[in-house]
């Protein structure tokens, strides 16, 4: 359930109309149910609540320090990827210990901050890694908290772009090969070894392959049990799809009771790095129509509907040809048409949505664009020199603006014209 409901025809935020906030802050711009985070915060984490866990939000879903301190709040941690995602899980008042660093790239600056900050865990993903994290941890003199990403080779039965489990992905340790790494792991001075992890992908909408994976997780650790070396905490990632279409992914206590069931003889704390299922249907894209155009001459008459959003904006109908609702903010009756509802960007792969049957609209009409609040704002980017929009949050009846939108003089921050003395 989300609080982005229809009343009288417009469409409600909890209980401000969309376009009343459009009015104020101008589109484009990203909006968040604060009760929907909440809701949905807590429907994940209060379905393992009988047991030993730890919920760590993925950061890269949406990373706003507005969303991440309502987390916090709740007892959240935070999956992160990069010192900057670090940076601002700190800033939101997120517990150091609260908090766990995956990504296949980490520099040794990003684990000298890690380590620093004191956070729960390390989820190292190559023998490289291990290594570089050893000389880090001994040239500040401390042990470095580690698990290892262990690859299962499971397909999770989703887009190839967010496939992060099998063979051929760029993530983890094949699990054929990572109990030698625990071994040597084991022995080294400014390391220890706490977990495992395994994240096999996202927008699962099946809970078979979170089993299939997580039978060869227990086994995996039963054998490195088997060595003397213990483990403490199992990271069993994220993945939960959520309903953009008609998908009918399962219910996190559904999922819930699957997982515990399997690991009923495990002694070890869970951790879960749930974003999608939390924020996806928690946010939505606000966007303006500018003009209504049919093209002719072709096969069949083309009509498109052009809005101030482009893909800069929201990059995943593009990157993944991934399918958004989109709505009215003002219900329409009357006649509709097939239109592509496209964006301003100079590129013919702009668009939010392709072959849409849609209630005919006119310039000045606002459009919801649905269940964007994970891998939204996150993914935008200042591509053909686009600002970056704002990004709001509702709580019943007031509204917060929690990041400003970009102006034009900050597209050039940070950059100078040389001026060179030498002869070229």
């Amino acid at each position: 359930m989300n609080h982005f409901q229809y009343k009288n025809g417009v469409l409600y935020c909890e209980d401000l109309p969309v376009s009343e906030i459009a009015a104020e802050v101008g589109t484009p711009f990203y909006l968040y149910s604060k009760a929907t985070l909440v809701r949905h915060f807590k429907a994940f984490d209060s379905s393992f609540e009988d047991i030993d866990h730890l919920t760590c939000f993925a950061v890269k879903s949406c990373s706003n320090i507005g969303i991440l301190s309502l987390f916090a709040g709740l007892g959240g941690g935070a999956d992160i990827v990069s010192g900057g995602e670090l940076y601002r899980a700190l800033q939101a008042g997120i517990d150091p210990k609260r908090i766990i660093y995956s990504g296949v790239g980490k520099r040794a600056d990003e684990l000298h901050y890690g380590l620093k900050a004191g956070i729960l865990l390390f989820n190292v993903e190559s023998e490289q890694e291990l290594y570089r994290l050893n000389e880090v941890a001994a040239e500040l003199g401390v042990k470095a908290p580690v698990s290892f990403r262990v690859n299962p080779d499971v397909d999770p039965k989703t887009h190839a772009y967010i496939s992060t489990g099998l063979a051929k992905n760029k993530f983890g340790i094949p699990i054929v090969e990572a109990a030698e790494l625990y071994e040597q792991a084991a022995g080294m001075e400014n390391i220890k070894v706490l977990g495992v992890s395994c994240h096999i992908g996202s927008q699962l909408t099946l809970i078979s392959p979170f089993i299939e994976a997580l039978r060869k997780i227990k086994d995996f650790v039963k054998r490195l049990e088997e060595k003397g070396i213990g483990i403490q905490y199992i990271d069993l990632g994220g993945g939960v799809g959520i309903i953009y279409d008609d998908e009918e992914p399962p219910h996190p206590q559904e999922y819930a009771k699957d997982i515990k069931a399997e690991l009923a003889d495990l002694e070890a704390t869970l951790i879960f790095e749930p974003g999608r299922v939390i924020v996806g249907n928690a946010g939505i894209m606000v966007t303006e129509v500018q003009y209504t155009k049919s093209n002719r001459g072709g096969e069949k008459e083309k009509h498109f509907v052009v809005v101030d959003a482009g893909m800069n904006d929201l990059t995943r109908p593009s990157l993944y040809d991934a399918y958004h609702g989109v709505q009215p903010v003002v219900e329409k009756s009357g006649g509709r048409k097939i239109v592509d509802i496209v964006g301003p960007i100079c590129e013919t792969g702009d668009f939010i949505a392709k072959d849409r049957e849609f209630p005919e609209v006119s310039q000045g009409d606002l459009l919801a664009v649905m269940s964007a609040g994970a891998y939204g704002f996150t993914m935008a980017s200042n591509y053909n020199s686009r600002p970056r929009v704002a990004e709001v949050m509702v709580s019943g009846k007031e509204f917060a603006v929690i990041r400003e939108r970009e102006t034009v003089e900050s597209l050039i921050q940070g950059e100078s014209i040389p001026e060179f003395t030498g002869e070229s």
